[in-house]
């Protein structure tokens, strides 16, 4: 059977190098803008590429509004033409000032901020203010991650407050659930539904005094499915276009298939049953901890240990030991981290590597 992430012609290709399969990526949009029912609805993360030719091709289907997790990534989508762009990471320091630059460099873009916290309200009011600029925001939502965002209880309250600050704009809320990532949908689906009428609740109250709360972005790539049967709200799913294998192996719901590879040598035999690659721990994503990736086609070799430049495996079966040379394809189980590790990315199709796009926001800063 033909291992489809083999490319044909390796000769020249260093290794390790990270690999995106334009025509599995193509096939992933496909099933979610199924899913989502139309590009519209859409408000996918750049986070898991940060590269600029992956935000042409979405565009290409319709979708124009994007998230992102830095001033460079919001930058990066401007420059390809996007109409919206949230900056879904509380705004503190100094990115207050370069958003706030940056929204006025991109006139032709809308940017919006996130804050889960009225002292930062305040002081982003100020710089608006100071800075003759009228910045629209969300507020961050604690869906029970517990990692950024107002606890639900404390919603309604901080919302009433930061609403009445000059130089910003409420206009609705970044509800991000990471946490609702059960391997059964109905589990999963009844976990978001709870949040969702819960969120409802406080964005009705607020509307129903006249104080603006249409705009709602929810989910990630596990939980955008549940979200699209439960509300009319923005879905946000981002790793679900390149996919990875710990999605894939984890909510088999989700039909996306894995886009993206890591093209790894054999380097060495250095005992019986073991064969070393140059996929060290520099070239893939550090977490989870133990399967850090899947080879194709020998998906049972077991890590044995795992260190900058190189990564060995155990196979019980010594007649499976690829030769020293061959070339492996390894899914890895984080595609985000993984894709920030590289400066380029080979684009193949059909097994020849066609282009190459730059990882654009790799960095934390491009201009502003």
């Amino acid at each position: 059977m033909r291992n489809p992430y083999e490319i044909k012609e390796t000769k020249e290709i260093i290794s390790p190098c990270l690999i995106y399969y334009e025509d599995m990526i193509r096939e992933n949009v496909g099933k979610i803008l199924e899913t989502a029912g139309s590009p519209k609805r859409l408000w996918p993360h750049v986070k898991s590429h940060k590269s600029m030719d992956m935000v042409k091709l979405l565009m290409e289907y319709g979708i124009n509004k994007f998230k992102t997790a830095t001033v460079a990534e919001a930058e990066m989508t401007a420059q390809a033409g996007a109409e919206r762009v949230i900056l879904a990471y509380p705004l503190i320091g100094p990115n207050m000032v370069r958003l706030v630059k940056l929204a006025k460099a991109f006139p032709q873009t809308t940017f919006y901020g996130v804050e889960d916290d009225f002292s930062q309200f305040q002081l982003l009011s100020e710089i608006c203010e100071r800075e003759g600029f009228c910045m629209p925001v969300l507020v961050d939502v604690n869906m029970g991650m517990n990692r950024t965002g107002v606890e639900l209880g404390d919603l309604e309250e901080l919302y009433r407050k930061a609403s009445q600050l000059p130089g910003i704009s409420l206009e609705g809320l970044h509800c991000y659930d990471g946490n609702h990532n059960n391997r059964d949908f109905s589990v999963r689906n009844q976990q978001v539904a709870d949040k969702d009428r819960q969120v409802a609740a406080v964005a009705e109250h607020l509307r129903a005094d006249g104080i603006p709360c249409d705009l709602i972005v929810a989910g990630g790539t596990p939980s955008f499915p549940c979200h699209a049967g439960e509300t009319d709200w923005y879905l946000s799913p981002g790793t679900a276009f390149i996919n990875d294998a710990g999605y894939f192996k984890n909510l088999p719901d989700i039909s996306c298939i894995p886009a993206a590879a890591i093209l790894t040598r054999v380097i060495s035999h250095p005992a019986r049953n073991i064969f070393t690659t140059d996929l060290g721990y520099k070239g893939i994503a550090a977490d989870p901890v133990v399967q850090r990736g899947y080879i194709v086609g020998l998906e049972d070799a077991e890590p044995v240990i795992h260190s900058e430049e190189h990564w060995a495996f155990r196979l019980e079966d010594e007649s499976r030991i690829p030769p020293v040379g061959e070339c492996l394809y390894v899914v890895p189980t984080h595609i985000c981290p993984t894709s920030a590790l590289y400066p380029e990315i080979l684009v193949a199709e059909g097994g020849k590597v066609t282009k190459v796009w730059k990882v654009t926001a790799r960095n934390r800063k491009i201009t502003y």
